[in-house]
């Protein structure tokens, strides 16, 4: 007797093909990829968008890169500085600024042992004082910065040079706003301590923007944008009155690569433009000479450069 073979039919009805569960199983693993993607979009955003603003803050100002390295800037002495005070100002609540005052050379000798009140008085002693706003990286004792102070203070004059907030020791974290801050509150200090005595910013690359910005803010106060990197120095060139020495090695890469757009020569024409040719000078040294960025110092013809720029005064 044959067996008759049944099949069991409600199984079947119900059995999901393999092709629309193979589907099903890609879908519910996209959107979980989607939803893990988009948790990770949401995390990492808020922190790209914090280290893009670091590392444009670092591109700007590399105040981070302390060089030279492992160095006491509370020890000028150490860097041959031997008639230079190392000091703090308080440019505005919460920021600590360090700063070295170097005296005229004349007066190294009286300078051994003296301490900051002899040095503050020694302002209004009728020598011009400079006020070095350097560049946007290392600190006041980078050889260069060391080389102006020394050149400056061997022509007789008064060198103050600070280090911008968050650079070297001092406090905070810079900005343009707080950079001019800064350099404002120097100003203030060494004008209440040297009665008539000249005062002279020498800015060096991100210090001619600093510089140019103070003064135009001793001129006319005026609002600023928070955490905005302009730096306009032709604007300010437009504003200001007073007489200005440009200083260009003709073999600058950060120059060179800036030309095209706002060039040395093309801010000597604006500032000439508005003041004139007596009140502003521009002296170029020749690429063959090797100074790039940071050596003009050495040039032999500087001190006299110098000497009579501030005659003229």
């Amino acid at each position: 007797m044959r067996q008759r073979t049944t099949k069991d039919v409600s199984a079947s009805a119900h059995k999901i093909p393999k092709v629309k569960r193979n589907h099903d199983e890609t879908e519910a693993r996209w959107k979980k990829s989607s939803l893990f993607a988009l948790i990770v979009i949401l995390v990492l955003v808020p922190f790209i968008l914090i280290v893009a603003r670091e590392l444009f803050q670092h591109l700007v100002y590399k105040y981070r890169i302390k060089v030279p390295l492992f160095v006491d800037l509370n020890t000028p002495i150490d860097f041959s500085l031997n008639h230079t005070i190392n000091m703090y100002l308080t440019s505005e609540e919460g920021i600590s600024l360090g700063v070295w005052h170097t005296v005229p050379e004349s007066k190294w000798r009286e300078a051994q042992g003296k301490d900051i009140e002899w040095y503050q008085s020694t302002l209004n002693d009728g020598s011009p004082v400079f006020i070095y706003l350097h560049g946007n990286t290392g600190t006041r004792a980078a050889t260069h910065r060391v080389g102006v102070a020394k050149l400056l203070s061997a022509l007789g004059y008064h060198v103050l040079v600070p280090d911008y907030r968050g650079f070297g020791d001092s406090s905070g974290e810079p900005t343009e706003a707080g950079l001019t801050t800064d350099a404002l509150h120097v100003y203030n200090w060494v004008k209440e301590r040297s009665g008539s005595s000249l005062v002279v910013f020498w800015g060096h690359s991100l210090g001619t923007g600093v510089s140019t910005n103070t003064a135009v803010k001793l001129v006319e106060q005026e609002p600023w944008a928070e955490n905005k990197v302009v730096l306009p120095t032709g604007q300010n060139l437009r504003r200001m009155k007073s007489p200005l020495l440009f200083l260009h090695a003709e073999d600058d890469p950060a120059l060179i690569q800036s030309a095209q757009e706002v060039g040395p020569f093309q801010l000597y024409e604006v500032a000439v433009s508005t003041q004139n040719v007596d009140r502003v000078k521009f002296v170029s040294f020749e690429g063959y000479l090797g100074y790039v960025h940071n050596g003009l110092y050495r040039d032999p013809r500087l001190p006299g450069i110098i000497k009579n720029f501030v005659l003229s005064l």
